[in-house]
């Protein structure tokens, strides 16, 4: 860090998520502070700021977001409210991240980045894969054209239904009001919004997506395919009632293939007509601190170009609702 500037943040939802992966990385990022939480659950909010050692807690969004002593806010609430919480913060003139995905729908996300963009303030999203280490060994195998001239991109995503899915029990993960294509809203945006990183926007795009279990009201089995502006072609299946979980990524190139998982923690392997590589790089305990870090680099010391914006976020909602029919 180059100076003395500090940014106090607000975390709007101090929910499972800001437990480990995010909660942590704003904590432990010289330059930044969590200066207040909000949950809805004032007890709750209590416990967390006591554990986490933040001075300040509230039950109200509306308190902490005109808290004049906050700076930023990281909206980790589930998606239906992110557009609601964004605005207000927008209306109020502060830096915001929001969780992914922006919202349940490209619409919603347009009127988040449109306004934010009108105001000048910065819009960060937590696709943080953009940052992790792993991926962009990927990007650089890419950059280096270690597979030669790409071609194409499958990914296959398959787990089993959990107790949960089957119970009946309430899950906003699956309710249709909420998240319309279900776990596809939630875990197919990081690795469909991770392939527009790496290989360059996608420009096309089509799919069949159903509620093909009926184990919740959220659809379970999607499909598609889709074109990223510089002619790679790409397929995806996801499917959330299989007997076994896989997670493959491959990338197809003229002199070999990259294979990697999205969530999954296995090595990146590289093979090629000259070439066998193998890598295991290790997430970082807190997992989205390289992202928080690079938007301290960006904000602070303004020595960086944050890869995961409202803007790219945004055309993540595009490609899912391209998929799923909506546009």
């Amino acid at each position: 860090m180059t100076n003395n500037k500090v940014i106090k943040w607000g975390i709007i939802g101090c929910g499972n998520v800001t437990e480990v992966k995010s909660g942590p990385a704003y904590k432990n990022t010289l330059g930044f502070e969590i200066a207040a939480v909000m949950r809805r659950n004032e007890e709750k909010a209590k416990d967390y700021a006591e554990r986490h050692g933040i001075e300040k807690y509230y039950s109200n969004a509306d308190a902490i977001i005109n808290d004049e002593s906050i700076d930023a806010l990281y909206i980790a609430t589930p998606p239906d409210t992110h557009k609601l919480y964004a605005l207000k913060v927008a209306e109020a003139g502060k830096i915001c991240c929001i969780e992914k995905p922006l919202t349940p729908n490209y619409t919603a996300s347009l009127a988040i980045v449109n306004t934010f963009k009108e105001k000048n303030i910065p819009l960060f999203v937590a696709y943080y894969r953009r940052s992790l280490p792993r991926f962009n060994k990927v990007k650089d195998w890419l950059k280096d054209k270690a597979i030669g001239e790409l071609r194409h991109i499958n990914w296959h995503f398959s787990k089993p239904a959990s107790d949960l899915d089957k119970s009946g029990e309430y899950n906003w993960r699956t309710d249709v009001n909420i998240a319309p294509a279900g776990y596809f809203d939630d875990l197919a945006s990081h690795g469909l919004d991770l392939f527009n990183y790496l290989l360059g926007d996608i420009k096309e795009a089509h799919g069949i997506s159903l509620n093909q279990q009926k184990n919740y009201t959220s659809k379970d089995a999607i499909t598609a395919c889709w074109l990223h502006e510089n002619n790679i072609t790409g397929s995806g299946t996801w499917n959330f009632d299989c007997k076994d979980s896989l997670d493959l990524v491959t990338i197809y190139g003229s002199k070999g293939q990259i294979r990697f998982s999205v969530f999954h923690e296995n090595p990146i392997v590289l093979e090629s007509t000259t070439t066998k590589e193998e890598l295991f790089i290790e997430n970082p305990k807190h997992i989205q601190i390289h992202h928080v870090e690079g938007m301290r680099d960006m904000l602070i010391n303004k020595i960086y170009e944050h890869p995961s914006t409202g803007k790219t976020a945004l055309h993540a909602n595009w490609v899912m609702d391209k998929i799923l029919g909506v546009i």
